[in-house]
């Protein structure tokens, strides 16, 4: 008998909802904990009767106790940590920044400390990286946003858990995640320009050059199987996933969504980020690893927009 219990923070957020789509097909009962009430990404993705399966606590991560209350009330035994303040919304208010990333991150660790939980896994991001920072796990540094360095300190949080309290956890360094449900932040460009396409609209991608990207679903999956490895030490990777140029994402929705030729298009600006980051020893960790193609994932994500 399966006696998991999962706190997905930030759940309704994009790989928020993923994460609840697949435990939910899973049959493993899970606890959404978001400060937001809006239910569209899952509604996008998911079924009316698997929504039903949902249980919504209204929460904000920088509140402990309410936190390990939700913990505790639930039986919780893993946690997906994910709520987050993206670039945009840090840049605009640093402190609310710093208290929900931050602060909110710690109070994770504290409540999964004090309650015994089996396994954390939470987001960190490639934004830990400087526009000089080399590929490896290690070269991590000099960010460039307070986003970033929010992210950097989150890293070692972790590590003084471990060291100090035996805490496990799996930190996981997302790119460029897309697929339906990714509206929001500075890489969202990818998917919001297949919403477009799905609409026989044409977009413009602030930026250009190759990157990692990596579907929702596949990102859930990896966030989900690094909560349940049962690893113990702070570990960190980078999500990993194929390497693709902008012009990639151009090809992939314009075999998916002809009509839109020539309509989508990008600023070849690279992101400030190495081109490709290494995994390291990511699938030792929460076993192999079968990415979603760039052109399927394209295609799946103008399908379940257009059957919007």
């Amino acid at each position: 008998m399966n006696d998991e219990r999962f706190l997905i923070t930030g759940a309704l957020g994009c790989i928020g909802a993923w994460s609840c789509a697949q435990l939910v097909r899973e049959e493993v009962p899970v606890i959404l904990y978001d400060l937001s009430t809006n239910r569209e990404r899952l509604e996008l993705i998911m079924s009316p009767e698997e929504m039903e399966q949902l249980t919504l606590v209204h929460g904000d991560v920088t509140d402990l106790d309410q936190l390990e209350r939700t913990v505790v009330e639930h039986g919780i035994t893993h946690i997906v940590h994910l709520a987050a303040m993206l670039i945009p919304l840090v840049k605009a208010d640093p402190p609310r920044g710093a208290a929900v990333n931050v602060v909110g991150t710690t109070n994770v660790f504290e409540a999964a400390k004090r309650q015994g939980v089996r396994g954390v896994a939470y987001a960190s991001s490639a934004a830990v990286y400087g526009p000089g920072s080399g590929p490896r796990i290690a070269d991590a540094g000099e960010p460039t946003t307070l986003y970033g360095v929010f992210k950097l300190t989150n890293e070692g949080t972790a590590q003084v858990y471990f060291e100090d309290d035996g805490l496990g956890s799996v930190g996981l360094r997302p790119y460029v995640v897309y697929g339906p449900g990714r509206d929001q932040g500075v890489t969202a460009d990818p998917t919001l320009a297949m919403e477009a396409a799905a609409r026989g609209e044409g977009y413009e991608m602030r930026w250009g050059g190759r990157c990692q990207l990596q579907f929702a679903a596949d990102a859930a999956r990896i966030f989900i199987a690094a909560a349940r490895s049962g690893h113990r030490g702070a570990a960190v990777f980078n999500l990993g996933g194929p390497s693709s140029h902008a012009s990639d994402v151009v090809n992939a929705i314009e075999a998916a969504a002809p009509d839109v030729a020539g309509r989508i298009t990008f600023d070849d600006v690279q992101l400030p980020f190495p081109e490709e980051m290494e995994e390291g020893d990511l699938e030792k960790v929460v076993g192999p690893i079968e990415w979603t193609t760039l052109r399927e994932g394209t295609r799946q994500t103008i399908e379940l927009y257009r059957a919007r």
